[in-house]
């Protein structure tokens, strides 16, 4: 994307100091390795970043309208409405593919979207660590609005703490240190003083929620809330609450936004960013060219259910199809140059909305598979999360 920097970064890259690099991260998790890390982040131009920042903000004008405030009601699945919701949701996470146009011009494609928090303290302490251990022109951020750590720490406090006390505020997980984000999470624990509690150590008494640390029971003013309904119904935890009881506090990250900013809205967004996608209940004929789409359950997180080779066959013997999406393909562009080929991009522009929605930091996922994740990366290298830097102030 920036020719000079690729090629100098590539020439100073070393697998030693990589390995140094990673043992610098994992050092939060004991040396344990949960998710890959890329090799490299990605180093953005002008034109790509005024167009992801272009994409980002359709697409927040458009959650704020009346066309989506109306359709977003019916995206919580019965039963797991949540009280007391928000106004807005306090965490937007908007994902975007590097494809090119017709012309040949790189351009972002929406691909995912959700109203719930993602690795915001992560991001932050992997921007420090890429300036420990690599050298590149310090005009390249990865914050917006020019925010800088401090400052986005502060707003990030401001979000999940708010006015309480840091020990009646905790984030809420399910066994939050088997889980593949942890590092996120004692990064959090480190830098804002909130304790990590598992839904199933949560007391309830009357509507007030409580937490025990050395011997004490604690009042929850205030939950930054991490848990995925989807796994934790796939779970078989004894809880002494329940999320849809009138509780007595607040939510840092709302439940119900999970749903309703998540891949139920992705039919309802119609702009040069947003590829062709629809409930695959409201079709009466399926697309002739099936093989330029790709079918997505519409509760499943983190890929899990995504099926990339239609037929009609297939489509026709599902019986829950108001659960599904039908979205258009999205070829991504080789866009970072490695040692070994073009690694493709995906950009996560992550936004905290206290009172107005702010672009704040973003995520970087490669791939070099058929699809990002895991599973269609194995054994590759230059793979993996990192993140993106531009220019811009």
């Amino acid at each position: 994307m920036v020719p000079f920097l690729r090629e100098e970064f590539n020439s100073k890259f070393s697998t030693e100091l990589y390995e140094k690099y990673l043992k610098d991260i994992w050092k939060w998790t004991n040396g344990e390795v949960d998710f890959r890390i890329c090799e490299t982040p990605l180093f953005l131009n002008n034109d790509i970043t005024n167009k992801l920042i272009k994409a980002s903000e359709a697409i927040v004008n458009f959650l704020q309208s009346s066309e989506f405030k109306i359709n977003c009601v019916n995206a919580i699945p019965n039963n797991l409405t949540v009280p007391n919701e928000d106004k807005n949701p306090l965490f937007l996470q908007i994902d975007f593919a590097i494809t090119r146009d017709e012309e040949g011009n790189f351009i972002p494609k929406l691909i995912e979207l959700q109203g719930f928090p993602s690795l915001y303290m992560f991001q932050s302490e992997l921007d420090r660590i890429n300036r420990l251990f690599y050298t590149f022109d310090s005009k390249f951020k990865t914050y917006f609005n020019k925010y800088n750590y401090e400052s986005y720490l502060e707003l990030f406090k401001k979000a999940v703490i708010g006015n309480h006390s840091k020990e009646n505020v905790i984030l809420l997980e399910i066994e939050p240190h088997k889980q593949k984000t942890r590092i996120d999470f004692y990064i959090t624990n480190k830098l804002l003083g909130i304790d990590l509690v598992c839904v199933s150590e949560i007391i309830k008494k009357g509507n007030r929620l409580f937490y025990t640390k050395d011997g004490k029971e604690i009042e929850i003013e205030r939950i930054y809330n991490r848990v995925i309904f989807d796994e934790l119904n796939k779970k078989e935890l004894v809880l002494n609450f329940d999320f849809r009881d009138d509780l007595d506090v607040e939510w840092a990250g709302h439940p119900n936004w999970f749903f309703k900013i998540s891949k139920h809205s992705l039919p309802l967004i119609k702009n040069e960013f947003a590829p062709k996608c629809f409930y695959l209940s409201h079709l009466d004929k399926f697309p002739d060219n099936l093989n330029d789409y790709v079918l997505k359950p519409l509760y499943s997180f983190a890929g899990s259910g995504v099926t990339i080779d239609l037929s009609v066959d297939l489509l026709e013997k599902i019986h829950d199809r108001k659960n599904y999406i039908l979205q258009e393909k999205i070829k991504y562009a080789p866009l970072i140059k490695t040692p070994d080929g073009y690694s493709m991009a995906e950009i996560r522009m992550m936004f905290l909305w206290i009172d107005k929605p702010i672009l704040v930091n973003n995520l970087l996922r490669t791939s070099k598979g058929k699809m990002m994740g895991v599973d269609y990366n194995k054994g590759k290298t230059w793979v993996g999360s990192n993140i993106a830097y531009h220019s811009i102030n």
